[in-house]
């Protein structure tokens, strides 16, 4: 295979796990049930990538714009409290550097995947609303713990060309089952995640080729603070490792390990519509991987 198939080959892996780690606090929080929450939010991503020497690409930088929407409904399930979300989103983004010493680039705007989670409180936190809630929210403030578990699905709905080796959406499905335990004491939060995310093959890699990726294994563990009702903070960190591509059943040496941090803030605009302010880096633990920087500003509303 020519030099500059291994380069695009490699520019191509790479690229499409910026966003295999994520850091979100908050996620396991006790809501009172039949209740609708709405957000929208702009991400923005700028990423250095780092390549093999040898293949002759320097200076690989990726910035991407994302506009998310999500879905989220509580519900009880089981006798557990639990919760229904989907997301779409929109991006726009162009990855560009130096080719064998001359600039190179590409822009790809489109849908990406859809993303559905389901999540249960298993262990505290009981199915309840209205004066009912908010007594038990008063009573569990001095101290609380919480198990909780998830599942989340991501469906190749995103746009993709088997043409093209940069594309926004992966033409494959990822599982990807969580389990988090949650203390509070009073104004504190601690919570602790694990996840896999599980891939399944796509049969339409770039040329005819199949494309299977190892399982990537993160734990994130987060500490919140509540000023008050409605006004938080929060800061993250993370973990990350495997992910090992093979093509055609060879495999490549770009098997990822990354940390990642946030500092994230909430505050309530109103009794029903919330902002959030929030940064996230990614740091390569590897020498061909990626550093990353997300800024993110969410709105959200409830009804």
């Amino acid at each position: 295979m020519p030099r500059i198939i291994h380069y695009l080959l490699s520019f191509f892996l790479t690229a499409t796990m910026l966003h295999a780690q994520e850091l979100t606090p908050r996620r396991w929080s006790h809501l009172p049930i039949d209740t609708n929450f709405a957000g929208t939010a702009y991400v923005y991503t700028d990423a250095d990538i780092f390549i093999d020497p040898v293949l002759q690409v320097e200076d690989l930088q990726a910035d991407i714009h994302t506009l998310a929407f999500r879905y989220i409904r509580s519900l009880e399930f089981l006798g557990t409290t639990s919760r229904f979300e989907i997301g779409q989103a929109v991006q726009d983004g162009t990855w560009q550097g130096l080719l064998q010493g001359e600039p190179a680039s590409t822009t790809r705007r489109g849908l990406t995947d859809t993303v559905m989670r389901f999540s249960s409180i298993l262990y505290g936190a009981p199915p309840l609303k209205g004066k009912a809630f908010k007594e038990y929210r008063q009573q569990a403030f001095e101290q609380e713990t919480l198990i909780g578990a998830a599942l989340i699905v991501q469906l190749p709905t995103g746009d993709y060309s088997a043409e093209q080796l940069i594309n926004i959406g992966s033409n494959r499905f990822t599982f990807r089952p969580q389990f988090g335990v949650i203390h509070q004491r009073r104004k504190w939060t601690y919570e602790l995640s694990t996840s896999a995310w599980i891939y399944s093959d796509n049969d339409k890699f770039w040329q005819g080729t199949k494309r299977q990726q190892d399982p990537f294994y993160t734990l994130q563990g987060h500490v919140i603070y509540t000023h008050r009702p409605g006004v938080w903070c929060s800061a993250s960190t993370g973990y990350g490792v495997g992910g090992q591509n093979r093509i055609d059943g060879i495999h490549k040496a770009d098997s990822g390990e990354n940390f990642a941090f946030s500092l994230a803030a909430g505050y309530s605009l109103t009794k029903r519509l919330g902002l959030t302010l929030s940064y996230t880096g990614t740091r390569t633990q590897t020498e061909k991987s990626f550093d990353s920087n997300n800024y993110a500003l969410a709105l959200s509303w409830l009804w």
